[in-house]
């Protein structure tokens, strides 16, 4: 499975090919701490909802801890996505390494 670092994604969000972001946590976790997501689906809507994305698209996928994003990645990727990526760590891994002011939980 292809993974992306906290910081890398910093980086990459810096330039001007932006990768899409994808939120797959609930909708209460968003109101914890969230970055500026293009598509949120949670993870047990996924299954019905991928559709609305781009297989073609560079997607990050993004949860708590990286544990339902990887998931989310491995399902994208076995149907036909083949530039997704799972953020390591999640929104804590990117508390604990690019922006210490974002509520961890």
């Amino acid at each position: 499975m292809s993974v992306i670092s906290a910081p890398e994604l910093y980086q990459e969000l810096q330039g001007e090919n932006k990768p899409t972001l994808l939120d797959v946590r609930e909708a209460h976790e968003l109101a914890i701490s969230s970055l500026d997501i293009d598509h949120h689906i949670p993870l047990g809507q996924l299954e019905r909802r991928y559709t609305e994305l781009n297989p073609e698209a560079n997607i990050v996928v993004i949860c708590r801890s990286g544990a339902r994003s990887g998931s989310a990645t491995h399902f994208l990727l076995k149907h036909g996505f083949s530039r997704v990526r799972n953020l390591v760590g999640g929104m804590n891994g990117w508390a604990d390494t690019v922006d210490p002011t974002v509520t961890k939980y």
